[in-house]
This record gives C-alpha cells, structure tokens and sequence, in this order.
C-alpha cells in the first residue's frame, strides 16, 4: 500500500495552484488560451477524423476477422441448409497461440525482469519492485492474453499504461490503555481506529486496434511519428460518470465537460454532416444498446509552446466543442502508448491480421461441415422403395416395433443414402490442417499425422519442444522488445513520479518459499538501471544449460598461467545456473549469499511485530539479545501474540545451534572429516555432460547432444567412439 498526495487542482484549490519543481513549467496549464494553439488543433482534429475515415475498411475488416475468432456464421458462408455449424479452427488455433506465448513469457522460474546496473551488482530491491507492479497489474493474467490475442486477430500489439489511485476507509480492532479521571487504570479496552489508505499503482491498459491512429501511417514507430510532427490518437468512450471523473481531476474544463453532459442528458440525435460518415467513430455523442456515450479523442502530439516543440496531451469531444490541451503529464515526457505491428510491413505502420490467409480456409470449412452435417442425416434414414400399384396400402406402412406391413417382400426393397458425410470429413480434416500449419501451431504434431504410433516416442517429444522453442521464442520477442520492455521500464518512471512514501513488497529471501517482506524507498530515475523482460531469453538459455554445466568442468581445470592478466570468478556463472535450474525462490537457500546474510535490529523487529507482520528469526541473529528486547516488548502488551511467537522461535534456534555444536566437537574429536563427505573415487573428467549410465534411457524430451549446437547458434557437437 501507498499513500499519495492528491496533484492540486488550479480550479479548486486557487492557493495550492503552485508547480512541484519550479524550475519547469507547470503541466497543469491549459494551453488552449493561445490563439494559435486552437487554430493548429483544429487543423490536427480534421486530419484525425479522415485518418478515422481512411482506415473505417481496416477496421470493418477486424470485426470480420473477430466473428471468425467468435464462431459466428456470417454472410460469407454459400451454403444455406439445415445444419448452422461453425467449426472452430481458429479460434483454437489463436487460443492455442496465446497459451503458448504467455507461457513462453512468464517462465515458471517466476522472475521475469532483468535489470543491469554500471557497478555489475544485483538490485534486488528494485527487481522485487518491478515484479511487485507485474503482479498487479495483473499482466500475466489478464494483459499479455489479450495482448496476444488481439495481435492475432488484428495484426497489431496497443497497450496504454497509466497511473491510478484508489482511496480505501480501513477500520480495524486495536487494544488501548483504559483511562478514568485521565489516569490509566493499567487494564486495557477494545477501540477501533480509522485511516484513509490510498492504493496507487500502474495500469495497463489493451487498446483495440480499430481505435488507435497514427499519424502519418507510415511512420515507423509512434515516437517517430511524434518527431516528425505527426500525432498519436486514441479512441475514448465515456460515459457520465467517468467525464465527471475527468473534470474533478482537471484533465478537461468545464466548459467541454458542461458541453458532454448537456449532450448526453438531451433526447435529440446527433446529425453528422456528412453521410459517409455514419459509420465512422468520429467524436461526439453516440447511442449504443439504449445507452449514451461520449466518443473522444485522446491526441498526443508536439505543440510549439513559446517557441519550443513540447509533447503535450489533447482531448477533442467534437468539432463544436472546444479542445483541452495540457503539457505531457509525466515527467519521462513519454507518450504513454506502446504500439507495434506483429509482423512488419516495409512502409506502413499497422501490420497485417493472422487471419487473413485463413479466413477462406474457414469459411470453406464450414460450408463443407455443415453440408457433410445434413448428409449425415440423410444416410441415417431408410429408403423404401415399393411399387404402388401392387402395394395400394402404402399408408399403413409405418417404422414402428413390431410393425406388420402388408405386402409382398418382393415389391418393397429398403435403399441406403450414400455416406457422403465421411468425404466431408476428409475435406475439413484437411483445412484443419492447413489453417493450423498457417498459425504455426504445433508444428511437430502435424509431421506426425502421417504416422500411426499411438504413443510418441522420445524422439518426438524432443522434437516437439525444440520446434515450439525456436518458433515461439521468435514471435515473442516481438513482444518483449516492443511492449513489455518499454512498458517495464515506464513503470519505473511513474513509479518515481507519483509515489511518494515507502510501499511493502515481496522479496525472494533467504528463507524460501516464505517471501521475504522489504521496504523499498522510491527510487530516483536516472541512468543507473536498465530493464529488459527476461521471459523469452530466460527459457531460451534453457537449451545452453547442459552445455554451461559440461564447459564449468573445464574452465575450473585449466591453471591460471593460462590466462594471465584475468581473473576467474564463477559466482555469476553459478548463480545464472542455479537460477534457471531451481528457480529464484529456492536457488537462494541452494547458492547463499553471505551479504545479505544481515539481521536486522531487535527494535526494528519489535515495530513489526506491533504492526501484525510475522516475522521469521535469521540463521546469524544474536538470540539472547534479541530475547532480551522482545522481553521488554512483551512488558507493553502484546495483544496480537507476534512477539510470543517470535521468542519461541529464538528459543528453538538456540536450541538447535547448540545441537550442532555439539555434534561438531564430537565428530572433530573422533577424528572424521567433514560431515556428509562424498565417497572416494575419481570426479568426472574434464567436459563431461551429464547423463544416465551406458543403456539407459534418457527422460523424455531430453536435448541430444548433436542437436544443443545447431538451437544455441553453435556448431553442432561431433559423435566419439569408445
């Protein structure tokens, strides 16, 4: 939790109206008081809507695409029978894609951020930050599935982040000395106390791509668009409480805001010009479901402000309607709109759906199921074939138990309606296929439709993984390095500039699987961290691991006469290691570092154990002092019990270092070497690659030897006899 300030509104609070850092101008002021700012806006708000305009068959085209993800039979099926099927190829397909990237960018290790300093060290205070914000914001969850999913369907990756609060009135019980006459009685009493808590953190936000514009389209990414004089717009819903919101917040004046309400609360339509643009989103009042809304434009663009180019946030509610304009809020001075094509087209800024190769390929599909559907019907009822004039009683030959037709057996034959379903069958079993060899799903899986084994082999498992690795660690990284990078590394910014005290997040300790609790002080923005997503690269260095273990063996080997002017420090190899193999939470209590091998005070302790946060003892903690000053604690109350628990626990670590001091002076005085020593024998040669013993076999989906070069990028490892 966080406690924030609320920013002063000009408006409200006229005494407070006063910058934060005076030597910058203030982003609070509305810049639509200069004539010449007004005139440009409005030049830019025509040239957003044509940019609407242009791309309306773009967007036409997503929602087509998104009734295919949806299995919605639409008009581009020909066949018109009986059966309304709608097979769904690519919506598995797509849903199998997401599956596949999500967890190809959150690795089960569970640490997703790499963080690099100047002085090489390790800051784990703000890599738990970073991973305390992913968490929630709920990126793996709810952010990176849709991501992936509207990168799919419409061919293109919009995130917009942002800072939110939300204010919460706690209440809880707490224990108070009883007074009479104001003297204290020595007894206590129940008491509740109050306190307003402000909860603030980063929001990410998924931005459909029919609503997002760049400007000029062919700009190669929404900073360069930005640089050249260009703007980025997003499409805004609001309803009446949320334009509310955003007056109370000084985003817009009153005047746009009084302008919206009075709109929305009208019963008259709006009428738009022109015709044409009926189907366009162009800002206004429009009614969707009975329900109004206020379209309008987001814009973020540069804006000559006293003769100096400035990026700066506009909100436009329509052509009769006057524009707000402010300073960039955030003191990165970032545009907050992350966007990048999933896969690059030469020349244009948007890229090009999934779906497009495929849609045929399901339309198609359908057609054929659904007539394959009614075949199917027809082949599951007879046909009697019987004369009529030697059978006059045709009526009372009914398909019942028992039944007694009267007729003769030579003039009544039964027929069959050919199985034209199974032909049906093939065709869409085929479009599968296809459609999913397009998406590049299961690759591995389609080589193997061919064969008959029931049950795949060793051999397949492995080339199963190895081609979803490669596959996917390429269309991911699209992801890392366009969105989840940036979007990291804005966070940290935000991070800086709205929170101001001291927020409690998790840490990987010492103690495993129990997180560690650590404050963290806001961290100062500058050039002394830099953040990159880890997810793809951390599961891709998995193929390396074999290879790192086998090549350790010789680089402790050789002497150091042979590489004279270095030193040889295996710490960061060893701990790379012990990291991709056991993960964050457990490689600490595997591979321990003796500086943060740190106790913290006994009064330190008593403060949080008042404040309800349960505390585990530390390995090098000086028991009897701590005792000592949790004794005089226990003197002033202890009305949740922490501080008993806690001695209990001081009191058996006491306990169990005596134990092994004790059996440590046995065992020297016995004259055996250390405890738990590895027999004798020779170690492993030099080199040698982990395996199972001659004849064995290998856990399934083990990675050849021959086959560890040709996937890290090195030549492949050469057989030996013997």
């Amino acid at each position: 939790m966080a406690k924030s300030s609320k920013k002063p509104n000009p408006r409200t609070d006229p005494d407070e109206a006063v910058s934060e850092t005076p030597d910058l101008p203030d982003r609070d002021e509305e810049l639509t008081k200069d004539p010449e700012i007004v005139e440009a806006l409005r030049e830019l708000y025509k040239d957003i809507e044509k940019g609407f305009e242009n791309q309306q068959e773009r967007a036409n085209s997503q929602m087509d695409y998104w009734e295919i993800y949806n299995c919605k039979l639409g008009e581009q099926q020909y066949y018109q029978g009986n059966s309304k099927i709608f097979l769904p190829i690519v919506h598995d397909a797509v849903n199998a894609r997401t599956t596949r990237f999500t967890n190809q960018i959150f690795p089960q290790a569970g640490r997703f951020v790499e963080v690099t300093t100047e002085d090489g060290t390790i800051p784990q205070n703000e890599m738990s930050l970073i991973e305390h914000y992913i968490r929630r914001c709920k990126l793996r969850t709810t952010v990176v599935p849709a991501l992936c999913r509207n990168g799919d369907v419409e061919g293109h990756y919009n995130v917009y982040v942002g800072w939110i609060k939300r204010k919460r009135h706690v209440a809880w019980r707490t224990q108070k000395p009883l007074q009479v006459d104001g003297l204290e009685t020595g007894e206590t009493t129940d008491d509740i106390e109050e306190e307003d808590i402000a909860d603030a953190r980063p929001h990410v936000e998924v931005l459909a791509d029919s609503d997002v514009l760049l400007l000029p389209p062919t700009a190669e990414t929404v900073v360069d668009a930005l640089a050249e004089g260009g703007s980025a717009t997003i499409l805004r819903r609001w309803s009446k409480a949320k334009i509310k919101q955003m007056r109370a917040d000084g985003d817009i004046t009153d005047e746009l805001a009084d302008q919206l309400l009075e709109e929305m609360s009208g019963e008259r339509s709006v009428k738009l010009a022109d015709k044409s643009k009926t189907m366009v989103d162009a800002a206004g009042i429009k009614t969707a479901g009975g329900t109004k809304h206020a379209l309008v434009y987001e814009t973020w663009t540069e804006l000559t402000i006293d003769g100096e180019r400035r990026l700066c946030r506009i909100y436009f509610g329509g052509d009769d309607k006057p524009p707000c304009a402010k300073r960039n809020p955030y003191w990165s001075d970032k545009c907050p709109l992350f966007s990048v094509p999933v896969e690059k087209i030469q020349g244009v800024f948007k890229g090009r759906s999934k779906i497009i190769p495929c849609d045929k390929t399901q339309y198609y599909a359908n057609d054929m199921i659904n007539e394959a559907a009614d075949s199917s019907m027809y082949s599951m009822m007879p046909i009697v074939m019987t004369d009529p004039e030697k059978n006059p009683r045709i009526g009372s030959m009914v398909l019942s138990l028992a039944a007694v037709w009267e007729t003769s057996p030579n003039d009544t034959q039964f027929a069959k309606f050919p199985d034209l379903w199974k032909s049906g069958f093939e065709i869409v079993a085929a479009c599968k296929a296809q459609i999913m060899q397009t998406l590049s799903v299961s690759p591995a899986a389609i080589t193997q439709t061919g064969q008959s084994k029931s049950k795949p082999s060793q051999a397949d498992v492995a080339r199963e993984q190895q081609v979803d690795i490669l596959t996917t660690a390429d269309a991911v990284t699209v992801i890392e390095e366009g969105i989840l990078t940036p979007v990291v590394s804005f966070m940290v910014e935000l991070d800086h500039q709205f929170r101001n005290e001291k927020i409690l997040v998790r840490q990987f300790g010492e103690k495993g699987l129990r997180a560690k609790m650590e404050w963290i002080p806001p961290i100062q923005m500058d050039r002394k961290y830099s953040y990159r997503w880890f997810g793809v690269e951390q599961a891709r260095n998995m193929q390396q691991v074999q290879q790192q273990i086998a090549f350790l063996g010789v680089l402790t080997k050789i002497p150091p006469q042979q590489y004279q002017g270095h030193r040889l420090n295996l710490v960061p190899v060893i701990t790379h290691a012990v990291e991709n193999i056991f993960g964050p939470r457990l490689a600490p209590l595997v591979f321990e570092d003796e500086k943060a091998q740190m106790t913290l005070e006994p009064q330190l302790e008593n403060e949080w154990l008042a404040e309800g946060i349960d505390l585990a003892v530390h390995p090098q903690d000086d028991d009897p002092q701590h005792l000592k000053a949790h004794q005089q604690a226990m003197q002033g109350g202890d009305p949740l019990g922490n501080v008993r628990v806690h001695m209990q626990r001081h009191m058996l670590q006491m306990q169990l270092k005596q134990q092994a001091a004790l059996a440590q002076q046995i065992q020297q005085m016995a004259g055996g070497g250390p405890q738990g020593a590895p027999g004798g024998g020779p170690g492993p040669r030099a080199g040698a690659q982990p395996r199972m013993p001659r004849g064995g076999q290998q856990p399934p989906g083990m990675i050849p030897r021959d086959q560890i070069g040709p996937m890290s990028g090195q030549p492949p490892a050469l057989r030996q006899r013997g």
